[in-house]
């Protein structure tokens, strides 16, 4: 179970660590230009933006460097709990939008972090 969370947590970390550093240094246009899937950005300000990349990455981080560095570890699945509702946020506005295909890939992230948080705080937490 530990070598699968470390899996999933890795390769969460690396989706929404990209994920938001391209929204920290792309302009909104062009971000919004990488796709259909991108299309939400229309409903945010640049700044919120912004705010939504740097909260990102600071997830991604969160989810594997306590660990890796054995420095406050129980940051992994608060960190994982936190993107959760990044998460949530994301699956609300697609709702809003009715972007039905992309709402359920919102939700599967979503229970990938609560499978995370779950298995960090109770299955295999750090010792």
């Amino acid at each position: 179970m530990n070598t699968a969370l470390w899996i999933i947590s890795g390769l969460l970390a690396a989706a929404y660590l990209a994920g938001g550093a391209s929204l920290i240094l792309m302009p909104k246009e062009r971000y919004r230009a990488l796709g259909r899937s991108q299309h939400w950005v229309d409903d945010f300000s640049a700044g919120h933006l912004k705010a939504i990349g740097a909260i990102k990455v600071v997830g991604a981080i969160g989810l594997v460097l306590p660990a890796l560095l054995d420095i406050a570890p129980v940051l992994v699945p608060l960190a994982a709990c936190g993107l959760m509702l990044v998460m949530a946020g994301a699956a609300t506005t697609r709702f809003r939008r009715s972007e039905w295909k992309y709402l359920v890939a919102d939700v599967t992230y979503l229970a990938l972090f609560a499978f995370v948080a779950w298995g960090r705080f109770a299955l295999q937490p750090f010792a």
